[in-house]
């Protein structure tokens, strides 16, 4: 049941019963589960930890009022007491933006969350993977829904983008692109605001995005629907085939190094054009 705050003017929506720990809870809040490495993506991404005077503080995170179902999912992985409070208030975009909040103030809970790398204060450039074993699809997941992108573009193609200030999630969310796609992405800060925008398209992002969101425990419910379409993209009669770049292997930088280029073009099946290329960065690693 939903009521009004008459000092605040904020519609409290009462937490479910599964949203309030229960005598002997779990709350080790282990990540290898996916519901709670997904959370926990999400946190880090889009969630703000506050320190307060003496054993005070609290957790919240803020989304859309149209997408308050993902916090009410939240609240269910959570093995600690948190509450939800839907408001309207004026931002830089929109005079009237209406929006919901997931708030959890247990110091338990607080104190495991900062354990696992949800850190106080500002943290979108220090956030990095768990250090304890964790769910990477789930987590990744996580990210995305905070702060990722899915869909197509005006021509059809259909893509899925990652925005962070993070070196760690940056290298992280390459990693896993090119272990799951075989697409090699580098992601480079812009000058402005120093933020990565890591981006795949076309077959890659159908592959990324069954990976990520086909039969997910839990995600944004307008991201897995995108998802889902993006997966089921096909590649329209007509269009090129997408090339997928060969890694370089040890053994072929020597042959680069130590053969002509057209030797070495011949022998690993390669073109003369990325022979050349290749050796000089080979003679140039920091340019």
């Amino acid at each position: 049941m939903e009521q009004i705050n008459q000092l605040t003017g904020q519609v409290n929506v009462d937490p479910p019963e599964s949203g309030s720990p229960t005598v002997g809870a779990d709350t080790v809040f282990d990540l290898a589960d996916p519901a709670r490495a997904y959370v926990f993506g999400f946190l880090q991404a889009d969630g703000h930890h506050r320190a307060g005077a003496g054993r005070k503080g609290s957790i919240t995170v803020e989304i859309k009022a149209s997408d308050i179902d993902l916090l009410r999912q939240m609240q269910v992985v959570l093995p600690w007491k948190t509450s939800i409070w839907r408001r309207t208030r004026s931002t830089n975009f929109a005079a009237s933006y209406e929006c919901a909040t997931l708030t959890l103030c247990a110091m338990q809970g607080r104190a495991r969350l900062l354990e696992l790398g949800l850190p106080v204060g500002r943290k979108s450039t220090i956030i990095a993977p768990p250090a304890e074993p964790f769910s990477h699809r789930d987590y990744m997941r996580g990210l995305f829904d905070a702060d990722g992108s899915v869909g197509f573009a005006r021509n059809g193609m259909p893509f899925l983008s990652l925005v962070t200030t993070s070196r760690a999630i940056a290298d992280f969310t390459c990693a896993e692109i090119l272990r799951i796609t075989g697409a090699r992405r580098t992601a480079k800060p812009n000058a402005r605001d120093h933020a990565m925008n890591i981006m795949v398209a076309s077959d890659p992002a159908a592959s990324l995005a069954s990976w990520l969101y086909k039969d997910a425990s839990i995600a944004l419910s307008r991201k897995r629907h995108a998802a889902l379409a993006v997966t089921a993209w096909q590649r329209p009669a007509g269009w090129r085939a997408r090339s997928v770049r060969k890694p370089w292997t040890a053994d072929e930088d020597d042959l680069v190094m130590t053969l002509s280029v057209g030797e070495a073009a011949r022998r690993l099946g390669r073109t003369e054009s990325s022979v050349n290329v290749r050796r000089w960065r080979l003679r140039h690693p920091t340019d």
